[in-house]
């Protein structure tokens, strides 16, 4: 299976409790750490929990999710090169394109994400949660 890149948006489905969201972004972690895959988020996306999160858990729990996350998911740095690509990229939301070309440059090959509209222009294979489960269930 390839190495995977988590949207912010699947972790703070589970952070924040989401309830139609949650129990999908839960199995999603749950796989990953089962089956042992490959899993990434951008450091950018780690700074974006940390701030959307603390404002309603607050600084302690926020600190203890990440350090609980980081457990089994690894983070992808974010370079000048990987900015500059994604301020020139045909995507039109920065954050996105920013995932994108850190996916690219670190030789991630899929993105799981809740808003696969958003990627529409990337090239890199997107799926949501329930496609990325019926694609693994090919697989296996």
């Amino acid at each position: 299976m390839n190495r995977i890149l988590l949207d912010t948006n699947i972790i703070l489905d589970i952070a924040l409790e989401r309830r139609e969201f949650f129990k999908k972004s839960k199995d999603i972690l749950r796989l990953i750490t089962q089956k042992n895959l490959p899993a990434y988020l951008t450091a950018t996306t780690a700074t974006d929990i940390y701030y959307i999160l603390k404002k309603s858990k607050g600084h302690k729990s926020t600190i203890e999710f990440l350090i609980d996350l980081f457990g089994f998911i690894e983070v992808c740095d974010v370079s000048s090169e990987v900015i500059m690509n994604a301020l020139q990229s045909n995507l039109s939301d920065f954050e996105d394109a920013v995932q994108v070309e850190s996916a690219r440059q670190n030789g991630i090959g899929i993105i799981i994400t809740r808003n696969k509209a958003d990627f529409v222009k990337s090239d890199v294979v997107v799926f949501t949660p329930d496609e990325f489960f019926q694609q693994y269930q090919r697989l296996k």
